[in-house]
Order: C-alpha cells, then sequence, then structure tokens
C-alpha cells in the first residue's frame, strides 16, 4: 500500500534526512521526500498498519531533524 503525506521541512538537506529515517522505519519498504512539493510518499510493507508505521516514522525523522512535521 502506498500513502502520501503532506510534510513540513525547512531545506532539502533536513528533507533527505527524514527520507533516509522513512526508509530505516520497521514496516517502510520504500519513501520519497520531495522538498519541492513538501510531500513524503510511503509505500508500507505487507501487513503493517500505516497509522502505526507513520507513528514511528514521525519519531525517527525527529531524530535526525527535530523540528520536521509530517501529517497524517
Amino acid at each position: 500500500m502506498k500513502k502520501s503525506y503532506k510534510i513540513d521541512v525547512d531545506c532539502a538537506n533536513c528533507a533527505n534526512k527524514m527520507e533516509q529515517a522513512a526508509k530505516e522505519t520497521a514496516g517502510v519498504k520504500d519513501a520519497v521526500v520531495n522538498f519541492m512539493t513538501l510531500k513524503m510518499n510511503v509505500e508500507f510493507e505487507e501487513g503493517h498498519d500505516a497509522k502505526t508505521v507513520m507513528q514511528e516514522v514521525l519519531k525517527n525523522c525527529k531524530k535526525v531533524e527535530d523540528d520536521c512535521e509530517i501529517f497524517f
């Protein structure tokens, strides 16, 4: 399953950090962050709840960029 989320991030480098943090989260098959559109597209692994996984993605993103936000 794929979903798109609106994000709030200050710079392209920060967006890259968020993308990497999302990709390393359990339950995420792939993630792509587009700084220009302020969107994160996430593909989830089979059998994982998107909302639960996204809560972990947000935690992991906050570790690398504490002022970022993901709206879900």
